[in-house]
């Protein structure tokens, strides 16, 4: 795959890129969630410094893992096979990423269920993770993202300026917004679960994927993605009833206010009237 970048002049190379960029976007949606989750465990005045890292670390596999694409296709070749049951380098490291996430991700969702009071409190303080603590682990997970990313990019394009430019707009567009999605997710409670959730599935997808469950290429990641996507649709729409709820709670409590007030009124008058 030589560099030619005239490859952007063609309407082929221009379909390719948006068509990588949005395939790149939306697979890095779980690496975007996970940075999320993770940074909001931070204070607040290092997170986004934490998130720009982090999503810069991701481009910069990305951009590595495409220069030595042949050596990503080898480690699709079979390490060990034992009575008919074969892994890869590539299933190696999406097994240890699955478990990673589904460790971090289980974690993450049993600390809500944690009784909080004074002593607990204090304990969860001392707790909040370093940036260095939160690099390293996103560091770990890119690099697990950024092959799944990767082999799919190549199965859609063999022009690697293609391939570049795709990723590199892609994690422009990712770190742009994903001040915006942490807040949203950090500020929910049930988006934080919801996000969570979604992590826990991926982990399980890549766990299937290098044990090769049900087959060879694992479970499709589209249904993963349509049944979150739905859910995410199915919560919205309830914060939005909730909003609209809390705004009639509010208008209902006004007016019973203003009535007491009024009553309070008539009455300190009836009063008066009655003393004069």
């Amino acid at each position: 795959m030589g560099i030619e970048f005239a490859s952007f002049l063609t309407l082929k190379g221009l379909v390719g890129l948006l068509t990588l960029t949005l395939m790149e976007i939306v697979l890095g949606i779980d690496n975007v969630i996970f940075i999320s989750i993770l940074t909001g465990k931070l204070p607040k005045e290092h997170q986004a410094r934490a998130r720009s890292i982090g999503l810069s670390l991701a481009l910069i596999f990305r951009i590595g893992l495409l220069f030595g694409i042949t050596w990503i296709i080898s480690l699709k070749k079979e390490l060990f096979n034992y009575g008919g049951f074969a892994l890869s380098g590539k299933d190696l490291i999406l097994l240890g990423g699955g478990v990673f996430l589904l460790w971090k991700s289980v974690s993450e969702i049993m600390e809500r269920f944690h009784v909080v009071d004074d002593e607990s409190t204090e304990e969860i303080e001392t707790k909040v993770m370093s940036v260095p603590a939160a690099v390293i682990q996103i560091i770990f997970l890119d690099i697990v993202f950024s092959f799944d990313s990767i082999l799919a990019a190549v199965g859609i394009s063999k022009e690697l300026p293609v391939m570049v430019a795709a990723v590199i707009v892609a994690v422009a567009i990712m770190l742009a917004f994903s001040g915006v999605i942490s807040d949203f997710v950090n500020r929910q409670p049930t988006i934080r679960m919801l996000a969570l959730a979604f992590l826990v599935m991926i982990g399980v997808l890549l766990c299937c994927e290098a044990l090769h469950i049900p087959g060879e290429h694992g479970i499709d990641k589209e249904y993963i993605y349509v049944a979150m996507g739905f859910a995410l649709g199915v919560e919205l729409l309830n914060l939005q009833a909730k909003r609209f709820q809390d705004e009639s709670n509010k208008k209902i409590e006004k007016k019973r206010i203003e009535k007491e007030h009024a009553h309070h009124n008539e009455a300190s008058h009836s009063d008066s009237g009655i003393a004069h």
